[in-house]
């Protein structure tokens, strides 16, 4: 099936659109179908086909392997409502409205997404998972969500019909069951499909399954070279409240299951709810492995350098056990497609709504705009009639992927949408227009972690942030000499030039994209250059 019969869908989309007609677009053979993978905190280095060091991901690199991985991927606002917001609508968050997940206290639903586009086009629609947008999803056909973050263990979902239903077992697993019976028995066959499939994994506080609890037991890491990170010259880096070091920031007993009775933390107890929900089986396989580990760890009561690594190697084994159960039921889920006959007129995505911190300056989670968080992966294995295989290795977001799933399915694409279909580089197109630059901007502070606000502009090689609200400090980055993000060149006479190049650029993409806000901050002159 060649790539340009696939697309002619979309003259199809645009005459049932001026008739009020929806029909499903058509191709020479069938519709294409959407498979949305996203999974929460799952960063690039613990992905084994971009990083062999820690992780091994076999289902997960065969997705790449059977079509492309972009090796410059980035998320707009590294946070998870925001996040999934930006690629609902392919909006930048002061767009789409929901900057952050404190002070919105729900994603306007009435707004245009993708979804309810491709219900206009004649799709059925569908999200199972996480939701984590404070309203309930609209421009499904069928829903079925869990409340905020979720449980791993024996989790509610929340029903289209409004009920809230607790269901047994691991939610990883119940996630992939769920999309699955769906598929098999829950659609409409006679329509093409966008199935979103939204996992709480890989999210704090990787509460492995009880049959992976013993992996890795053996496994030691090397530290991050900026494990040590003294903040130099990153005034707002030092602010943070994101340390592994920390025993306010990564809590010994609700981050590495540290609990005794007679032992007390700031989350203690939210610890207690969410093993206080397992059953007596999964309970008893919890204490009979964590149990010995406590014992120990208050026995040493390790201190200082010793403590920090240590709390280290807990974190790194709990998200590999966690991961493991992710990379299996996205091979199930893989398997099931190609199983059903669905596989090669489908396009199957993966990616994750931000990166995260795995030790590099410390730290654990994101917010930041420094490269661990930003980038997030994406692999996404093609349907017929799309040969391209290998890198991408253009810059993309993920307000990008609205308009790629639009293109795909033959569906005009919005004027008012940022994003940039990416359907020219999953043909193996090389254009010439292609973006330079990306435009980021964090709003959640004060909060949890206390990463301060911040907007910025990233090149192929030069970054620019600007921290603002209780602080003003810039920061200018060298990617190809300073990939680790140590040594803020801004003020530096020597890079004038490239300074006020990449402040130019940045002051372009704030009005491209209309961020008025970011533009009064930069002060008025800057608005009315």
């Amino acid at each position: 099936m060649r790539t340009d019969r696939i697309l002619f869908a979309g003259g199809l989309a645009a005459a049932t659109a001026a008739t009020g007609c929806h029909r499903a677009p058509k191709t020479a053979d069938r519709p294409l179908n959407i498979v949305y993978i996203m999974t929460d905190d799952h960063t690039a280095q613990m992905m084994s086909c971009y990083d062999r060091r820690y992780a091994s991901t076999p289902h997960l690199d065969r997705l790449a392997a059977e079509g492309v991985r972009f090796t410059n991927s980035f998320v707009a606002n590294s946070l998870s409502g925001p996040s999934r917001a930006c690629m609902l609508t392919g909006k930048h968050s002061h767009r789409n409205g929901y900057t952050d997940n404190t002070t919105c206290p729900a994603f306007d639903g009435s707004q245009q997404t993708f979804p309810k586009l491709l219900q206009e086009a004649g799709y059925e629609t569908a999200l199972v998972g996480k939701w984590h947008l404070g309203s309930l999803p609209t421009g499904f056909d069928y829903w079925e969500i869990v409340p905020g973050q979720g449980d791993y263990y024996n989790p509610d979902f929340i029903r289209q019909s409004g009920d809230t239903v607790r269901n047994a077992g691991y939610l990883t697993r119940i996630v992939t069951d769920k999309s699955i019976e769906w598929l098999e028995h829950g659609r409409d066959r006679s329509k093409p499909f966008c199935l979103l499939v939204h996992h709480k994994a890989l999210h704090r506080n990787w509460m492995a399954d009880t049959c992976h609890l013993a992996l890795y037991e053996d496994r030691t890491f090397e530290l991050p070279a900026t494990f040590f990170d003294d903040y130099a010259g990153r005034p707002a880096a030092a602010a943070q409240e994101m340390s592994i070091a920390s025993d306010h920031d990564m809590d010994p007993i609700y981050d590495l299951k540290m609990w005794r009775p007679d032992r007390e933390s700031r989350l203690k107890a939210t610890y207690e709810a969410f093993v206080g929900r397992m059953d007596p089986a999964q309970r008893a396989a919890w204490d009979r492995f964590y149990g010995p580990i406590v014992d120990e760890f208050y026995r040493r009561n390790p201190q200082g350098r010793e403590r920090a690594e240590w709390k280290f190697t807990r974190y790194m084994r709990d998200y590999l056990k966690t991961l493991r159960s992710l990379d299996d039921e996205v091979g199930r889920l893989t398997d099931y497609l190609r199983d059903a006959g669905l596989l090669e007129n489908t396009l199957v995505v993966y990616t994750s709504d931000q990166g995260f911190y795995m030790g590099e300056h410390g730290w654990f989670d994101k917010r930041f705009m420094y490269e661990e968080s930003m980038r997030t992966p994406l692999v996404m294995r093609l349907p017929e009639g799309f040969d391209r295989r290998g890198d991408i290795d253009e810059m993309v977001q993920n307000i990008d992927y609205a308009p790629t799933f639009l293109e795909l399915a033959g569906v005009p694409v919005p004027d008012d949408i940022q994003g940039r279909s990416l359907v020219p580089l999953l043909r193996g197109e090389r254009p010439d227009e292609w973006r330079e630059a990306l435009y980021y901007h964090f709003y959640e502070y004060p909060a949890e972690h206390m990463v301060k606000r911040h907007y910025g502009v990233r090149t192929d090689r030069w970054k620019l942030i600007r921290f603002y609200d209780d602080i003003d400090w810039w920061e200018l980055y060298d990617l190809e000499n300073d990939p680790e993000e140590l040594h803020n060149l801004y003020g530096k006479p020597e890079y004038a030039d490239r300074q006020r190049e990449m402040t130019e650029e940045l002051i372009r993409l704030q009005r491209q994209y209309a961020d008025t806000l970011a533009l009064r901050l930069n002060g008025s002159a800057a608005a009315a250059k």
